[in-house]
């Protein structure tokens, strides 16, 4: 019985055993064993040192150029690693970690790859040891849950409260540090903390960041950013001569287009005479009429539509005092109608007074001497739709400017959440690796050698810090964890800012509980899934 083929490579003996056929230029790309293991150990760490760099507040930045020629300059992890097109498919598992961070924290996109990189090269000597690497993965999971354990006995609980927001201003800061615009971090942290505690319900502890809008305008500085308590729309009035300051706005909210009814079909209108084209102007002018005499009916002194309306509709709008926003896009338009209280119209005949949405002042900012101009409505009637309005010298800094707000909201929100925290600076992974050791005192076997490499790695944090602060890594390392075990004082890290005192308590650098448990069993399970691939074969090479 001959041997059945499947497109994979694999087929059966008569016995139905399965093999696999490859070409022999395929068998030589093919990487088995420690080889294998070794090259995608390489592949990951290579990612992950060009993060070691970008951590910390003194963390350098990367520009990254695309093949358009876009420049993006940034420090955050996630950013980093998505714009660098990691081709290799184990590499490729670090980018999806830092977006797994990013997509539940939000913050520690950078940490949690370098952290990752170190168990992986403590790993790697484990296997130049001998040392199986089922083994080593089962004590880095043991040592994982002792340091995500010990991170809760050290953590400390914050109390805040609507009118007392101080320390989560703090942890806004300490995130920010890090970032681009860390020379406004007092306010730019105080913004952060302001936008998320107007969408926030303190009672069910939720944020919902969809009421949350970062609308960003390249001009003016980074100082000239602000919070406003209401929609920012990137649109301007259609007409030039329409008011542009409209207090007391009643808006009808459309998704019907301000122009005469198209059959659906494919159609072709001829039209042989003067009175015929007369008769078909006379109908649009019917139309359009009616259209607008339904929008005054309503009551309503402004009109946004989804969709776009020639300049006769233009004209007519502006002649009855009507000032119109055309091209507003759907989710600014849910958005529009949420903070107003408005319901969205899809036909005119359905408009009604009870309709209409409703704002204490609509007006249009112009920028500078630049043409830009955007529309600001204010004063709505549910305060929980809030804008951040980032300004900056260039689109870069603006960008950057707003992924450094969206890391600081994120970890007000886990605050919000479950108000726990560490103390940053590399404190809490010194005493986290201070406590793995201890318990690899008491663990017998070959696990105890793995769990001690988990602690090996832990330091590689704080010694990136120093290092990238300009400071001696291994001096300060070991200057800072005798500290703390002669003081049992889990509080002192590097003191990255050169101000004096190691004691993060002082320094109020604060990090989320619930954001570094995470990292440290993020980046475990990837070191995990990297550690028991063995075998790589690529199909269709040769």
């Amino acid at each position: 019985m001959s041997p059945a083929a499947n497109p994979q490579g694999v087929v059966f003996d008569e016995y139905g055993r399965p093999f696999v056929i490859l070409r022999e230029s395929q068998e030589a790309a093919r990487v088995k064993g420690l080889a294998a293991q070794k090259a995608n150990i390489l592949a990951a760490r290579s990612v992950s040192s060009v993060l070691r760099t970008s951590l910390g507040p003194k963390g350098m930045d990367k520009m990254l150029v695309n093949p358009d020629g876009d420049v993006t300059v940034s420090n955050d992890g996630a950013t980093i690693l998505e714009k660098m097109e990691v081709e290799h498919q184990v590499a490729r598992l670090l980018v999806e970690l830092s977006r797994s961070q990013d997509d539940e924290i939000g913050d520690g996109t950078t940490g949690v790859v370098v952290l990752a990189g170190a168990l992986l090269e403590q790993a790697e000597r484990l296997l130049d040891r001998g040392i199986h690497p089922v083994r080593v993965a089962e004590g880095f999971e043991k040592a994982c849950e002792v340091a995500t354990r010990h991170l809760a006995d050290i953590s400390d609980v914050v109390n805040f409260t609507a009118d007392d927001t101080d320390p989560l201003v703090q942890t806004a800061s300490t995130t920010l540090s890090s970032k681009i615009i860390n020379v406004h971090k007092d306010k730019m942290a105080r913004i952060a903390v302001d936008a998320v505690l107007s969408v926030a319900d303190m009672e069910r502890h939720d944020v919902n960041f969809d009421m949350i809008k970062v609308e960003g305008k390249p001009g003016g500085s980074l100082e000239d950013t602000e919070l406003i308590h209401g929609i920012v729309v990137d649109k301007e009035f259609s007409h030039p001569q329409m008011e542009k300051d409209i207090r007391d706005a009643k808006m009808c909210i459309l998704t019907c287009p301000f122009e005469p009814p198209k059959p659906k079909t494919k159609h072709k209108l001829d039209i042989t005479s003067r009175s015929d084209y007369e008769r078909l102007h006379r109908i649009e002018q019917q139309h359009f009429n009616s259209m607008v005499q339904q929008v005054k009916n309503s009551g309503a002194n402004l009109v946004i539509c989804q969709w776009g309306f020639d300049d006769e509709a233009n004209h007519l709008l502006l002649r009855n005092q009507l000032p119109a926003v055309r091209w507003v896009g759907g989710v600014e338009l849910e958005l529009i109608a949420i903070a107003t209280g408005g319901r969205i119209v899809p036909r005119f005949s359905e408009l009604s007074a009870e309709k209409l949405g409703r704002a204490g002042r609509v007006r249009e900012v112009s920028f500078g001497t630049t043409k830009e101009r955007m529309l600001v409505i204010e004063d709505t009637p549910n305060r929980t739709a809030v804008t951040v309005l980032v300004r900056g010298g260039n689109r870069m800094i603006v960008d950057e400017a707003k992924r450094s707000l969206h890391d600081a909201m994120c970890v007000v929100r886990n605050l919000i959440t479950r108000n726990e925290i560490v103390y940053g600076g590399g404190a809490a992974e010194i005493a986290c690796s201070i406590a793995v050791q201890e318990h690899a005192d008491q663990v017998s076997g070959i696990e105890q050698y793995a769990i001690r490499a988990f602690a090996d790695a832990l330091e590689d944090i704080p010694m990136a810090l120093a290092e990238n602060s300009g400071l001696n890594p291994i001096e300060t390392l070991s200057e800072v964890k005798a500290a703390q075990m002669s003081e049992r004082n889990p509080y002192l890290g590097v003191d990255c800012n050169q101000t004096g005192t190691n004691d993060m308590r002082q320094q109020r650098v604060f990090e989320t509980l619930i954001g570094k448990q995470q990292q440290m069993q993020l980046a475990t399970q990837v070191v995990k899934m990297i550690l028991k691939v063995d075998d790589v074969i690529v199909q269709g090479q040769g």
